[in-house]
């Protein structure tokens, strides 16, 4: 029986209400999962608008949308049964139990890598300010987020402006720019920021960011702290660590000036795939990451990899009762691949300054996709 499991985006879903930010929902992956009941869920991205003179104030709604028909297919062992929209995908053979001690080292890196992304929409424009999470996977400063918050970063002759914070709580400390996000998913979702409740698959959802200097008066550090990109997926019950800003519950004082990291340990409670036999989502149940601001979050493994990024979770009820979905780190290096006709792990290893001014050129045009839906 084919069941629809349908998730609005993270990232892209509350609006601001006179000074105050409204959190935004995320764009979630619509994924289809195993034979049970077809649940629609809620972004977990907050969005925001301008901040006033005194600063920002920020608070954070839930909502739920229906997304498009879902392309991400149940991933099941290998005698499951196949029809025109579910098949079957060999999963990994389980690895041992890691420890606490190793889940707690993966936890600190983790913790250390995560940013929070606020984007700024003029007032009295179509468009909604963002907060995201996002995470450092290489020590040159590159960031790896959602395409449906890095989107704003097109948008700077827009007067849209983005800041990196980090710490607890998060506090301004940089500022970067585009080195890459996903033509097919500005294509297939071009006017999702001007919509309240945008929804979709998740698919092509991520994008990265280098940073370019600091927001305050602080030196660059030689070197950031990161958790290296994962090669492989993981299984079905392996245990990870999640960590985002969520903002779901703080109110706008709260979000502006004590904002900190949510940390979850979980596990993979199942896996998707967009095309046949790769493991390209993770569901990973509910929890207290499953909630507004969680877009762009980082899941890791016990051996301190990157496993994959927040795309999605429903917003509403208690937490532990909601879903959250990542698309996997495999599935980013394939994308990628696919999209360039490069090896991600070539951009990686590109001087900052040069994937800036390479990306730079294709900034007018994918600006234009959005800015159409301005008019």
């Amino acid at each position: 029986m084919k069941m629809k499991r349908l998730v609005p985006y993270l990232g892209i879903v509350a609006a601001l209400a006179v000074v105050l930010f409204v959190a935004a929902l995320s764009f979630a992956p619509t994924a289809m999962r195993s034979p049970a009941t077809s649940t629609t869920t809620a972004p977990a991205v907050t969005q925001v608008t301008s901040p006033p003179a005194s600063g920002v104030s920020t608070s954070s709604i839930a909502a739920t949308t229906t997304p498009p028909v879902p392309r991400a297919q149940k991933t099941t062992a290998p005698k499951a049964s196949v029809t025109t929209t579910i098949q079957p995908v060999s999963v990994p053979v389980a690895q041992p139990v890691p420890t606490n001690a190793e889940l707690d080292a993966s936890a600190s890196l983790l913790r250390a890598a995560l940013v929070n992304i606020i984007c700024y929409a003029p007032a009295g424009t179509r468009l909604h300010s963002i907060s995201g999470s996002g995470v450092f996977i290489d020590a040159k400063g590159i960031i790896l987020t959602n395409a449906h918050i890095a989107q704003y970063f097109l948008l700077a002759d827009r007067n849209v402006s983005c800041t990196i914070r980090a710490g607890s709580p998060a506090a301004d400390s940089y500022e970067a720019s585009l080195i890459y996000i996903s033509p097919a998913w500005l294509n297939a979702n071009a006017s999702a920021f001007v919509q309240t409740l945008p929804s979709g698959t998740g698919e092509y959802d991520f994008a990265l960011l280098a940073v370019t200097k600091s927001a305050t008066r602080n030196a660059l550090p030689a070197s950031f702290p990161f958790v290296p990109l994962a090669v492989t997926p993981p299984n079905i019950g392996t245990p990870v660590v999640i960590a985002s800003y969520g903002a779901q519950f703080l109110d706008s004082g709260q979000i502006q000036s004590g904002l900190f990291p949510t940390i979850v340990f979980g596990s993979v409670k199942d896996v998707f795939t967009f095309m046949a036999t790769t493991i390209d989502v993770l569901a990973l149940g509910g929890s207290a990451a499953a909630q507004e601001g969680s877009s762009g979050g980082g899941i890791a493994d016990s051996f301190g990899k990157l496993v994959a990024t927040i795309t999605t979770s429903t917003v509403t009820g208690d937490t532990s009762t909601r879903s959250l979905d990542a698309i996997t780190a495999s599935y980013i290096r394939s994308d990628y691949a696919s999209e360039t006709g490069n090896a991600l792990d070539l951009l990686l290893a590109e001087p900052t300054a040069t994937a800036i001014a390479d990306f730079a050129p294709n900034i007018p045009a994918l600006e234009s996709i959005l800015t159409v839906h301005l008019q």
